[in-house]
């Protein structure tokens, strides 16, 4: 997917508010940490730990290719992202255009696009279970209100980076959450997983740390959880979120992946993988590559569950949790430029900060 089409050559700014160096610094690492974390886990999605260990060994060592009986992504080449980085950069556009608040429609019209491109170079339907029948029901004649009534699975947390990003913490950032999310996932438990992602994400950016924002997570995880149709899986969520801190103090690295395997579970509903995401996120401590491998070794829904683990890790630690080699590669691979649309999205919060 190439550059989102809006932004503003850094020359041609207006802006009297502009970010420090450390803010631009972990807006970039955030983009980054998603990209690299959902490369990683683009070749073992879908795959069960098993499979995994019995393929490629305990733990990935870095890109890999995907085979060509690969269910998802058949063939790719190594360090390809996915749908994951993609539908970032989507809502990374409209929050651009938008100064944070996106409009539904536009989303519903770019998330339609872009999977009519993905099928036109045949990858397929890539659209998840929640978000498609969320796009149907807009067209049958729902409003945003109500077409995501059913979504329980992690899309909306998945893509939610880019709100943390451009939107400081406290009210504001819930009801840009919100207004990204309820479209295709309008249910307690997703916009519970959603608030947890983009808020953990606002405070890395913000200057915090990884403990901080795990317990930023877990906070906003408890104030989603109000938003929205109430739907089963909320209360397991936030139980997994708030056991985190306590869990992982005893749990050594090595032995993380078997933890979340046990206790979380890494499939795509909302219950799942955030908690996960963020298990992995914390037990990284300050080696985000590590981090990343982990999570994506871990089978099910591993790219998306290691696409937010960077995200977190990104805007927590900066450039400096990942190799520059990686994320190098991933931008070629995928001709893109996450250091321009991270500065963009810098540059909104800062535009936030100076008129509250």
């Amino acid at each position: 997917m190439n550059q989102p089409d809006a932004l503003v050559p850094p020359h041609q700014r207006t802006m009297t508010a502009l970010p420090t160096p450390d803010v631009l610094d972990r807006a970039i690492g955030c983009l980054v940490g998603l990209a690299i974390g959902d490369a990683l886990g683009m070749p073992t999605q879908t795959l069960t730990r098993a499979q995994i260990v019995a393929r490629y060994g305990r733990m990935l060592r870095g890109f890999v290719p995907s085979p060509a009986d690969h269910p998802v992504a058949p063939g790719l080449p190594a360090a390809k992202t996915t749908d994951d980085t993609d539908q970032a950069l989507i809502v990374a556009d409209l929050v651009i255009r938008s100064g944070g608040i996106i409009d539904e429609f536009a989303l519903a019209g770019r998330l339609a696009d872009w999977e009519d491109e993905m099928v036109a170079q045949g990858s397929g339907e890539l659209l998840g279970p929640s978000t498609r029948r969320a796009l149907e029901a807009l067209a049958a004649g729902f409003g945003p209100e109500s077409s995501g009534r059913t979504g329980a699975t992690n899309g909306a947390a998945m893509r939610i980076a880019p709100v943390g990003i451009a939107v400081p913490p406290g009210p504001a950032l819930f009801v840009a959450v919100e207004r990204a999310s309820r479209l295709t996932h309008n249910t307690s438990v997703a916009m519970a997983g959603a608030f947890a992602v983009a808020a953990a994400v606002s405070h890395g950016v913000g200057g915090g740390g990884l403990a901080g924002a795990i317990q930023a997570a877990i906070t906003a995880a408890e104030i989603g959880a109000e938003r929205g149709q109430p739907f089963v899986g909320t209360s397991l969520l936030l139980k997994r979120l708030r056991r985190l801190p306590g869990d992982l103090a005893k749990v050594s690295p090595s032995s993380v992946m078997d933890y979340v395997n046990d206790v979380t579970g890494t499939s795509m509903v909302s219950e799942e993988s955030v908690p996960a995401a963020l298990a992995f996120a914390l037990a990284g401590g300050t080696d985000g590559w590590l981090a990343l491998r982990m999570a994506a070794s871990a089978g099910g829904d591993c790219d998306t569950v290691a696409a937010m683990a960077g995200a977190v890790l990104g805007a927590c630690l900066g450039m400096k949790a990942f190799p520059e080699e990686a994320w190098s590669l991933v931008e070629a691979r995928n001709g893109i430029d996450l250091a321009i649309v991270g500065e963009e999205l810098a540059h909104v919060r800062a535009a936030r900060e100076a008129d509250r």
